[in-house]
């Protein structure tokens, strides 16, 4: 009894943690760009790249419910697919941006998920799954597109290879050694305190096309807001993307700000100028990070006022005294 207590309080207390920090980042993205910035890129770049974007955007947060579907699947749970895409998204919304993605999303799944009846235990596993997924997909990508497309490494990166071609054979090797695992050894794997999870072969097919699908679209995003500026392929472009986000990604900084973009300039100011680059950079953060965080923290704030205000007095006595 006082564990259950002790749990709702704490899911409660993250969910309100959460709720500040989104407030706080979209308070910081006011500060760091300038009404005038914004207007500027704006009107640099044709409307229609960027309702293309939006509407890519929009497809790509469709895909990443993915994540929570195969999740909640690989638990031996039933939900309905509204309850999982809320997760999914507010989720994906949130941690995209305010940084901390396995502490933040872990947070918010573990307080919807344990109002819908799953287990701590069930929900760590569908945190865990989901984070497994989301590296699987970056691995993926990484060497499909860094082995065939190979991009020279800008010295100022620091990475101990000339080529990113390097990279994707060890992304690969990784790949084909997870599917080795999980779909044949019948004995769970563990990686040092991980444990791999054993899944048939076309769970962990799913895996990787639902994650591949969101990183390609993620990238699909930037693109089309430099569409007509650039005369590189998209290919040649998600090679870049990619190898930006990992950058971003391993600095740990919050949507990778910062870092993202200087990759981003060493590659595309031979091609373009500095000043249409942050631009660019700036209609892409609106886009993709900011528009989805706002949604998300709407969308969890009117779960928690709903769950606070019109939760019966006697099911709340029961539950807390």
């Amino acid at each position: 009894m006082f564990n259950s207590i002790f749990f709702r309080l704490l899911t409660s207390c993250s969910s309100l943690v959460i709720f500040i920090l989104s407030l706080w980042t979209i308070h910081e993205n006011f500060h760091y760009y300038s009404t005038q910035n914004i207007w500027n890129a704006l009107s640099t770049v044709p409307l229609s790249n960027i309702l293309r974007a939006i509407v890519l955007m929009s497809l790509n947060y469709v895909i990443m419910t993915g994540y929570d579907c195969l999740a909640v699947n690989y638990v031996h749970h039933t939900l309905s697919y509204s309850k999982k895409a809320l997760v999914s998204v507010i989720c994906s919304g949130i941690s995209n941006s305010v940084g901390f993605a396995l502490i933040s999303s872990c947070m918010i799944r573990y307080r919807l998920y344990s109002n819908w009846g799953l287990s701590a235990i069930s929900i760590t596993q569908i945190s865990a799954f989901c984070n497994l997924t989301f590296i699987l997909g970056l691995l993926f990508m990484g060497a499909i597109i860094f082995t065939t497309n190979p991009l020279e490494i800008p010295h100022l990166l620091s990475l101990p290879f000339v080529s990113v071609q390097t990279l994707g054979v060890i992304f690969l090797l990784i790949i084909l050694v997870y599917l080795f695992l999980t779909t044949i050894c019948k004995k769970p794997v563990k990686i040092g305190q991980w444990t791999l999870p054993n899944v048939s072969i076309k769970m962990a097919l799913c895996q990787l096309i639902v994650s591949a699908l969101d990183w390609s679209l993620a990238a699909a995003v930037f693109y089309s807001i430099l569409s007509g500026y650039v005369s590189f392929s998209y290919s040649t472009f998600l090679g870049i993307y990619m190898l930006a986000q990992i950058a971003g990604l391993a600095s740990n900084v919050p949507g990778g700000l910062g870092i993202f973009e200087t990759v981003i300039l060493l590659f595309l100011s031979p091609f373009i100028s500095t000043e249409k680059i942050f631009g660019f950079l700036l209609i892409y953060r609106l886009v993709y990070y900011f528009i989805p965080l706002t949604i998300s923290v709407l969308l969890l704030g009117k779960y928690e006022f709903k769950k606070f205000f019109f939760t019966p007095n006697q099911i709340f006595l029961k539950e807390y005294l």
